[in-house]
């Protein structure tokens, strides 16, 4: 995959450079700061190959292009700059935007680019649990010490990651910013807390605290910081302002946050996480049943970044039980992949695309695949996961499992997860509860039972179930017939792109598979999008990367808006010029989208001429 043409594409459908105030990403997507969410080509990056979805959530205009997006924000992020130039959240991008969103885009902007780092912290203080459980590897040993200092460096001075992450999201000075942390963790002002009670700036008491993998002090006094930096700008010279400015901001923010900011979001922090623990106590299978159900629905529409704070907040302390209830969904959510990877016999192409979010998921705890390429498509699984979610969650909440480091949920941070067992059980719990549901009650809605296995005599014989209605996709080249499964590329092997079938062509035509419109012919000519009459959309792409050549060795001789008969030719190609050229000519065909929830049987046959059947869909 070739993520500098992506990057390059993605920025160009989201508005241009022009229309982006900033840029982050988690692990799976890019998080936009859009001007104008309205000038994005949402349909088109939808297609696009290798972006799973769109969501807008947050303030955010969020694309999904899973495991790989860091490549891809490398490729956009080179000679560009959005971070150090965006504007604060919901500030001058002229959207409007509610406080609670424009908290949340702000926690989910300062979070984002430390969660790599967490997660992998997190890891280490698992593999350290296990090597010293299993005897490997002593407590005291120098080898133990010094990688405990990898797994928690990033916990204990979160206060300077993360004012460096508020003060780029806020507009001030990222590296003042991170000063402002550092200082609380300084060595002359933590041995102050030598003295006890007797501190004083100026006279003037100051409560002295561990500050230490704090997130609620830092938080507020960033805040206050970006306000006090705008001002300082407004009211000092600008021949001035390269020294004076960081120099007040540190005289003033410094002794605040020690004498009213840090105590104050240390008191805030506390109450929080105390008023958490309260809730849990009084139902911990009631917190369990909402957390483990929901967690999943939270993600998606960005509400999780709400307990990040408290997440962190009591891991300091502790141990969280939030991240250990919702970690049930999580397993859920790998369980109704699992159950329909082995219910989807007949259909290869899902199967295979369940088969790889399963390991993903159980391996890496990444499960944004499985959400929106599983379960928000087919929706008879989502009240599947909510009660397998709640399963788990509900264990979890009853016996006060704990999160004692910042992981991704998946099979390699168990141990630090506690009490271990009561964990394991529950997120076998969830996993299973989702894989038998599956099996039992099926991952999608049918009419009429099973469809027949296709071959040549569906072109003119009618189903056996009368009231099923189909529609038949006749192929649009010759050549041999390869599942989608086994085409080089991700975006069509998983099938995010949508069911289908790939033709490695033997004859450089590309001719109408139905009766409809020209919807999207590509400037390249190397790829075309069709809707037939019944609504149904179809993407031809021809060759894989092809979209390189610029055009070169394709010819379309249709353009867009054009009414086409099924067999009318749409491009040609010159094959053998492409293959000396070094790219794969694979073309998949690919049903993008159907006015009505349908199944698509691929033709069985080896070799199709063009015109014979290649799929057809039955809703």
């Amino acid at each position: 995959m070739d993520h500098k043409k992506m990057g390059d594409d993605i920025v160009r459908l989201v508005g241009g450079e022009e229309n982006i105030n900033g840029l982050v990403h988690c692990a799976t997507r890019l998080r936009f700061d859009l001007k104008d969410s309205r000038k994005a080509e949402r349909e088109t990056l939808e297609k696009h190959e290798g972006i799973i979805t769109v969501v807008e959530s947050g303030g955010q205009f969020q694309v999904v292009i899973g495991s790989h997006v860091a490549y891809v924000y490398t490729e956009i992020m080179k000679n560009r700059d959005f971070g150090s130039d965006s504007p604060a959240a919901g500030e001058s991008s002229g959207k409007k935007t509610s406080i609670i969103s424009t908290i949340f885009e702000v926690i989910s902007g300062s979070f984002s680019p430390l969660i790599p780092a967490m997660a992998g912290s997190g890891m280490i203080k698992a593999l350290l649990t296990v090597l010293t459980l299993l005897g490997w590897m002593s407590a005291t040993s120098d080898t133990y010490m010094i990688l405990s200092a990898a797994g928690n460096a990033v916990f204990y001075f979160l206060p300077i990651l993360l004012g460096i992450t508020l003060g780029i999201k806020l507009k001030a000075n990222p590296y003042v910013a991170g000063v402002i942390g550092a200082a609380l963790m300084e060595p002359n002002f933590t041995g102050l807390m030598d003295k006890g009670s007797d501190v004083s700036f100026l006279g003037i008491p100051v409560v002295m605290m561990n500050y230490s993998a704090s997130v609620f002090p830092v938080f507020i006094s960033i805040s206050i910081y970006a306000l006090v930096d705008k001002f300082l700008k407004k009211i000092i010279l600008k021949d001035l302002q390269l020294f004076l400015v960081p120099m007040l901001a540190l005289m003033i923010m410094v002794p605040l946050s020690a004498i009213a900011f840090g105590p104050f979001g240390t008191g805030v922090g506390d109450w929080i996480s105390s008023g958490v623990t309260w809730l849990i106590g009084v139902s911990g299978i009631l917190s369990g049943i909402v957390l483990g159900g929901f967690m999943t629905f939270m993600v998606v529409f960005g509400l999780h970044w709400g307990f990040t704070p408290i997440t962190i907040q009591n891991i300091g302390v502790g141990g969280d039980p939030i991240e250990a209830m919702a970690a049930a969904a999580v397993f859920a959510q790998i369980g109704v992949a699992f159950g329909i990877f082995l219910k989807a016999k007949k259909d290869k192409t899902l199967r295979t695309l369940a088969g790889s979010t399963s390991i993903t998921g159980l391996l890496a705890g990444v499960t944004e695949p499985i959400v929106y390429g599983l379960v928000l498509r087919f929706k008879r699984v989502i009240p599947i996961v909510i009660i397998a979610g709640a399963i788990g969650g509900a264990i979890n909440g009853h016996f006060g499992v704990k999160m004692t480091a910042y992981v991704f949920h998946n099979i390699f941070a168990i141990p630090v997860y506690t009490p271990t067992l009561i964990y394991i059980i529950a997120i076998a719990c969830s996993f299973i509860a989702a894989t038998l549901m599956v099996l039992i009650f099926g991952y999608e809605s049918k009419v009429k039972g099973e469809a027949p296995e296709m071959d040549e005599s569906v072109k003119t014989e009618e189903p056996v179930a009368v009231d099923i209605k189909k529609e038949t996709i006749y192929s649009p080249i010759t050549g041999k017939t390869i599942p989608l499964s086994q085409v080089n590329d991700s975006a069509f092997s998983t099938e995010a792109m949508g069911k289908g079938l790939a033709i490695e062509p033997s004859v450089g035509e590309v001719v109408a598979p139905i009766d409809g419109v020209v919807t999207s012919l590509f400037p390249t000519g190397h790829a075309i999008g069709l809707t037939s009459n019944a609504g149904t959309e179809i993407l031809i792409h021809i060759g894989i990367n092809t979209v390189a050549l610029k055009g070169k060795h394709f010819n379309p001789v249709v353009k867009e808006g054009d009414s086409v008969k099924q067999g009318d030719l749409l491009i040609q190609f010159d094959r053998e010029q492409i293959i000396e050229a070094g790219y794969d000519i694979v073309t998949p065909v690919i049903v993008t989208l159907t006015k009505n929830k349908v199944d698509v049987f691929e033709t069985n046959q080896e070799q199709v001429q063009k015109n014979e059947v290649l799929l057809t869909l039955v809703v």
